[in-house]
């Protein structure tokens, strides 16, 4: 691998108090002692430390890289960064000749050469995530559903097949950098390769370009997307379908489509997880002597039993009667509510009268005591 510039900079061993002579398993040792010790969930505050012996592991308990990592320190200071490599001498540096540094580097650099980089023109990149909202009914969310969203997108051209040249004609090679997408700084001992500002990195120019992209090679298009949502999704839950965002450019991967459902409240039923939520009014005789009522579920009426004495408010479970959810029912949870008639009859009032006539307590007593 490439070394870092944290190689230059860090004393791993020192980082993990050993000496450069030490075996690997005195490293592992020391490595696992420290770890436990500065292990975040055993010491709050101790990220960065522990990062720090991490970091130094990975490189001395690696034999490849420990080795790479002794060779690239024996160049210069410890924290000489690329530079202080000594004054020149018979065949390079300090005694090291330029290919010696050349291998050293893995390829970074080429004597007399350029430097080894992709630019951004030319290298693979990922395509964008996109988000796209799908609205569901209360049921369709519960039974599951494979359906269909809309998403905007930038395509391939389809009238230059992502050429960006009008048809009939082809890019050239680029004037400034002669198709190499890339200009020469000489440096002296190394030349520096920078991406060429004409072409973008590309080699190439647009000299007649398409009408629809205006060049550009792509375009926005209205696509159809399939979704296959699972049962029982929730409201603003995320469904992620992988590959299926913007394409990626220069060869790279497509991002995705994340789909943001949006649930239609049922006209009954409430939801909480995968108990189903209702309320129901019942008059004052059949909460104050009790009663068993009927109310409906996903499937079929269920009967309730309505305790003597219960309380406006009062939520009774009805097990078993809630959304199936990976093999599992959740249950209904039923809320009494007690109805208060905007109009009484005249036999109505004579009955509320006489109970109010014959109550002999008041609900209100401790608040006048």
């Amino acid at each position: 691998m490439a070394p870092q510039r944290e190689w230059f900079e860090t004393d791993y061993y020192k980082v993990l108090g050993v000496s450069p002579e030490a075996t690997e398993r005195e490293i592992t040792r020391a490595y696992r002692k420290l770890a436990k010790q500065y292990h975040p969930d055993a010491n709050p505050g101790s990220e960065e430390r522990f990062k720090e012996i991490s970091a130094a592991y990975d490189v001395l308990g690696d034999a490849t890289k420990r080795k790479e990592y002794d060779d690239v320190r024996r160049l210069g200071p410890a924290a000489g960064g690329f530079g202080g490599f000594g004054q020149p001498g018979a065949g390079g540096f300090g005694g090291f000749r330029v290919e010696d540094l050349g291998d050293l580097f893995g390829g970074i650099f080429r004597p007399g050469g350029t430097k080894r980089r992709t630019y951004p023109g030319m290298q693979a990149e990922r395509g964008a995530d996109l988000e796209a909202e799908l609205h569901l009914s209360f049921t369709e969310a519960l039974e599951g559903v494979v359906t269909s969203v809309n998403v905007v997108s930038t395509v391939r051209c389809a009238t230059c097949a992502g050429s960006g040249s009008r048809p009939g004609s082809t890019p050239v090679a680029c004037p400034r950098c002669g198709g190499r997408g890339v200009l020469n700084d000489n440096q002296g001992l190394f030349s520096l390769s920078s991406p060429c500002p004409e072409c973008g990195g590309r080699g190439t120019k647009v000299v007649d370009p398409c009408p629809t992209c205006q060049g550009s090679g792509m375009q926005r298009q209205q696509r159809r997307v399939k979704v296959r949502v699972p049962a029982g999704v929730d409201d603003g839950q995320r469904i992620k379908v992988k590959g299926r965002g913007e394409p990626g450019r220069n060869g790279g991967p497509a991002g995705d489509l994340f789909v943001i459902v949006k649930v239609a409240p049922h006209p009954l039923f409430g939801r909480r997880g995968k108990d189903l939520l209702l309320t129901v009014p019942v008059t004052f005789p059949e909460a104050a002597l009790g009663a068993t009522i009927t109310v409906p579920s996903l499937e079929r009426s269920v009967s309730l039993k309505v305790p003597a004495g219960s309380k406006s408010g009062k939520t009774f479970r009805v097990r078993g009667r809630g959304i199936a959810l990976d093999g599992q029912h959740g249950d209904l949870l039923v809320t009494i509510e007690v109805a208060v008639p905007n109009k009484l009859s005249d036999a109505e009032r004579k009955a509320v009268e006489a109970l109010a006539a014959a109550a002999n307590a008041s609900p209100r007593a401790y608040l006048e005591s």
